[in-house]
């Protein structure tokens, strides 16, 4: 049987006034109802002063708070995947977390479609009592008619390396991610000032991609330098490795022999790695025809030659995003099962990364990064 929302929730309080406490999974499945429009449920019961919630579990107003422990708060954390990238994001988030006596659980969506809800459904279900989210989307941002869904989750959301556009649903949600386009900037400037005048971009295609080409455009013309012939994986990507080293080989080579070029930023320095070599074996040297700057800086350290890279602090948006998650749930409360009516402003905080200087783009330093900062 479906209840009305108004049926469903007086069904909620019979059940309530009958029991003291109960689990909000078990309401839900109870119910045959999602346990986030249960979620919802509970918390305009809450804001009403109907009911109390304390760490998925919601109880008769004047029931005694049952113990629990600081490890039973559970925040959920929704990646793409645990290897490249964001081992390091969840691990900042993991080391803030339980810092705070708290347990984080993981999903994984492996970019496939739809699985970025399946997930946080999942892992609220399984009583998380907020989400760290990084969604599926291609750009870094939601596509038209994409991601609505995750303004309407109730729990406290912050998005990880993701942001949504003004008017968007999810704008309104607090979130921290990299400043890539402050990255690529700082890249190119780093490289003006070794006086290079005609830099070349040649990137993936990925969730950062679009950014680096925000930052890099800005800098090319708020330095006056030349334009580069654009990459043609800029209008027609790759959907192979292979296709796309053999394309941007052929790319910086002619735009070293034919147009000029004398240095480039090139995604992500596992690519750099790749390209080095095989831009050597065909006579261009690196740094000395071509400067490299690599983005990611996962490995670039240990190229031959090392190459300059520039570092998004991937460690410190997971421990920003956490320790904003967390601020947020406690806000959610002034006591114990009590909600506050207090409206707490989102907050959108860019992490800049760092450059780190090495020999590929033809200047030799102790090893010490050059600290870009942070800002919000």
């Amino acid at each position: 049987m479906r209840f009305h929302v108004s049926q469903r929730r007086a069904r909620v309080l019979e059940l309530l006034r009958e029991r003291g406490q109960t689990q909000v999974t078990e309401l839900a499945e109870e119910l045959g109802v999602s346990v986030v429009t249960l979620r919802r449920d509970v918390e305009a019961l809450a804001a009403d002063g109907k009911v109390e919630r304390l760490h998925g579990a919601v109880l008769w107003p004047g029931v005694p708070e049952p113990a629990v422990a600081a490890d039973d708060l559970v925040i959920g954390m929704v990646v793409p995947t645990t290897g490249y990238y964001y081992a390091d994001v969840l691990r900042g988030a993991r080391e803030v977390v339980e810092a705070h006596g708290a347990r984080l659980t993981v999903g994984l969506t492996h970019y496939l479609p739809g699985e970025d809800a399946t997930q946080a459904e999942r892992l609220l279900a399984g009583g998380a009592e907020g989400l760290l989210l990084t969604p599926a989307w291609e750009t870094g941002a939601p596509a038209a008619g994409e991601g609505a869904w995750i303004a309407e989750l109730g729990p406290p959301t912050v998005l990880v390396e993701r942001s949504a556009p003004p008017g968007h649903p999810a704008a309104a949600l607090d979130r921290v991610r990299s400043d890539h386009a402050h990255g690529a900037a700082e890249a190119v400037s780093h490289l003006a000032g070794l006086g290079h005048t005609k830099i070349a971009l040649a990137i993936q295609t990925s969730p950062t991609s679009h950014a680096l080409r925000v930052g890099y455009r800005a800098a090319v013309d708020s330095l006056g330098l030349k334009d580069a012939p654009p990459s043609p994986l800029d209008s027609a990507p790759s959907h192979t490795e292979s296709d796309r080293f053999d394309r941007t080989l052929g790319y910086l080579r002619d735009a070293v022999e034919k147009h000029g070029v004398t240095a480039a930023l090139v995604q992500s320095d596992s690519d750099a790695i790749v390209l080095v070599p095989r831009l050597l074996a065909r006579g261009i040297r690196v740094p000395q025809d071509l400067a490299v700057v690599a983005y990611d800086d996962e490995v670039a350290g240990l190229a031959d030659p090392p190459l300059t890279a520039v570092a998004p602090m991937k460690r410190d948006v997971g421990a920003r995003a956490a320790e904003l998650l967390l601020a947020r749930i406690a806000a959610g409360r002034t006591g114990a099962g009590t909600t506050t009516t207090t409206p707490v402003a989102a907050q959108h905080i860019d992490v800049m990364p760092e450059l780190r200087v090495r020999a590929s783009s033809g200047r030799q330093v102790d090893g010490r990064a050059a600290q870009v900062g942070e800002h919000q």
